[in-house]
């Protein structure tokens, strides 16, 4: 028989037990050590604090090569890199661009800022990457581009995506601001399409605060980018400029910046390394109990860098335990977040472009604009009611320690009477929002 003590440590910690087993020691984000102070020191002594120093060429150089990527080129953000890429498309008024609408707002945004029109599409139940068949249904004449977005630990169906664009001439723009190191078919990802787009925003998995970066293999779009980012200014150097001169403004990088990235970079392939080794092990042991489902990966994913780990969770399998009480009582059992992933576009704070006059270009453009005109069902439930996310750091641990998420999972399983009453007995205010 056991001892009270022992009772009390099986429960979960939302029904008054302990945390099972040993914890996941998540380290702070970011991680930094001597490496970058070096690298900034450098930069200081240099006086080159401005862009296009000898850090960002060799970062640039060595980003863009890990992505299989013939040209690379930093800029200030990651939004910035989308907005440049479309403008390099020659993509703006009366063009519509299709948009995933299970995504961060930046990739709607960027479309609006070149008052061109985003098209929402809704998700591939099985990726969450943008549904394909939904790209083809939303082409009309038009549509000029299709911006995917790899999103969180998947990557989009490039295969079909690709095929669909040449049967409609459309241009393709990678958001790879979650899958940096990401292969598909063996080529990194932002290689694939014409232009790719990458953040190295606080929270992404290559970080410098803030930053951004643009891919292309093709000549001609990356002296385009590269003039849209430099005021206009023409490349010197190897490349000549044979394009039009272009208006435009300051969308660079400092050396700041780059110094930092380039620490980053020596210890991130260890870090790819070791996620997707822990990813692998998650997909295997959650895949085996009921009711949670890993996300698929195609045989094209050759690898997989995570921005962060998802699953799907079965709230019918779970007897009606709802998803939102599941990523509670997970976080609150293992010490830290099982969170909701995005607000779908049409239902995000964060998404209105009808708050700003400069987008009110006509009347017609303006009631278009309104992302409640759309219906994303897939990406809604997912949000409500089964995408459960936990953050790329919290997978930079060893297997054993790994191995204590579904044995977390199977214990709330072994308490689901418990935990429904848990439930009912929790104030609605104890919920609230999940933050965007």
């Amino acid at each position: 028989m056991l001892s009270r003590d022992e009772q009390t440590t099986m429960r979960p910690v939302v029904l008054g037990g302990g945390q099972v087993g040993s914890s996941i020691d998540s380290p702070d984000w970011p991680i930094w050590n001597h490496r970058e102070r070096d690298h900034l020191e450098r930069v200081l002594e240099s006086g080159w604090w401005a862009f296009e120093g000898p850090a960002e060429a060799e970062f640039e150089q060595r980003f863009a090569g890990l992505q299989t990527a013939r040209h690379g080129l930093c800029v200030a953000n990651g939004t910035v890199a989308l907005q440049l890429g479309l403008e390099a498309l020659d993509i703006g008024v009366g063009d519509e661009v299709i948009v995933p609408g299970f995504t961060w707002q930046a990739t709607a945004a960027a479309v609006v800022d070149v008052n061109a029109m985003p098209i929402l599409v809704d998700a591939d139940p099985e990726t969450y990457c943008p549904d394909p068949s939904g790209i083809e249904r939303a082409i009309t004449p038009r549509t000029k581009a299709i911006i995917v977005v790899h999103l969180y630990d998947s990557l989009s169906d490039m295969d079909r995506i690709l095929e669909i664009a040449a049967r409609h001439h459309l241009h393709v723009v990678e958001d790879c601001a979650h899958s940096h190191g990401s292969q598909w078919n063996g080529r990194g990802v932002g290689s694939v399409g014409d232009i790719g787009t990458f953040s190295f925003q606080s929270s992404k998995t290559l970080t410098a605060g803030e930053g951004g970066f643009v891919t292309t293999n093709d000549d001609t779009l990356f002296e385009r980018l590269y003039s849209l980012r430099n005021c206009g200014r023409r490349k010197k150097g190897p490349i000549t400029s044979t394009t039009p001169a272009v208006q435009s403004g300051n969308y660079r990088m400092t050396e700041w910046q780059s110094a930092i990235l380039l620490a980053q970079l020596e210890r991130f392939e260890e870090q790819m390394s070791t996620k997707e080794r822990n990813a692998e092990i998650l997909d295997a042991s959650l895949g085996r109990i009921p009711g949670i489902t890993p996300m698929r990966r195609d045989r094209q994913v050759t690898r997989r860098n995570l921005y962060a780990y998802v699953f799907r969770y079965s709230e019918e399998e779970w007897q009606g335990l709802s998803c939102r009480a599941f990523r509670k009582a997970m976080s609150d059992e293992m010490g830290f977040e099982f969170g909701a992933p995005y607000r779908p576009l049409n239902m995000s704070s964060l998404y209105r472009p009808q708050t700003k006059k400069r987008h009110h270009l006509s009347d017609q453009y303006w009631d278009a604009l309104d992302p409640g005109n759309y219906a994303l069902p897939v990406a809604e439930h997912a949000y409500h009611h089964e995408a459960v996310r936990v953050l790329h750091q919290n997978l930079l641990t060893n297997s054993r320690k790994i191995s204590q998420i579904p044995k977390a999972v199977q214990r709330l399983r072994g308490f689901l009477p418990e935990l429904l009453d848990w439930e009912r007995s929790l104030p609605e205010g104890e919920w609230g929002a999940p933050p965007e």
